[in-house]
C-alpha cells in the first residue's frame, strides 16, 4: 500500500542516503554540498512552514522523499508551491507513485494557484511524467545570486 507522510527527524538515517543518491543522479545539473543537504533536511523537519518534507512509503517502508516550499508570485496573483525535490528508490519507480504524490499534494493544497518544479532535460522519464500531469515549460530563464 502506498502512503505519503510528513518527514520527521527520526527518518534522518533513511532519508539522507536517498538525498545523496538524488544529487548523484541525472535529476540535478550541479553538485550540492553535504552540509547544505543536511541543513535542508533539518529545515524540512523543523516545523517551519517555509520548507516541508515528505516521505513516500510502500507497505510501511520508506521508498522516496520530497521537499516542497510555498511562495507568492505576482504573475499568478497568489501562492505557488515549488516541488523542490522528488526522489524514488529504483525499485519503487514505474509504479505510479510519483503521480500519486503530486495528486495528493495538489488535493491537500487547494489554495495554491500554481505548482512549479525544475527538471533537467536529460531526465526524460521525469519530463514525461510532469507533462502527463499537465506541467508545461516556462519561456524564461532564471537567475540567482547566492549568499
Amino acid at each position: 500500500m502506498f502512503a505519503v507522510e510528513k518527514m520527521t527527524e527520526e527518518m534522518r538515517s533513511e532519508v539522507l542516503p536517498m538525498v545523496d543518491a538524488f544529487y548523484q543522479s541525472d535529476a540535478v545539473s550541479h553538485p550540492v554540498e553535504q552540509e547544505k543537504r543536511e541543513k535542508t533536511f533539518e529545515d524540512a523537519v523543523s516545523g517551519d512552514p517555509v520548507l516541508e518534507g515528505y516521505v513516500l512509503k510502500e507497505d510501511g517502508r520508506i521508498i522516496g522523499f520530497a521537499y516542497v516550499t510555498v511562495y507568492y508570485a505576482c504573475e499568478v496573483g497568489g501562492r505557488c508551491l515549488m516541488f523542490e525535490e522528488l526522489y524514488l528508490k529504483e525499485e519503487a519507480r514505474g509504479k505510479g507513485y510519483g503521480s500519486r504524490f503530486f495528486e495528493a499534494v495538489m488535493k491537500e493544497r487547494p489554495e495554491i494557484r500554481r505548482f512549479r518544479l525544475e527538471v533537467t532535460g536529460s531526465n526524460e522519464k521525469a519530463v514525461r511524467l510532469y507533462r502527463r500531469l499537465g506541467f508545461e515549460f516556462l519561456d524564461y530563464d532564471q537567475m540567482a545570486l547566492d549568499r
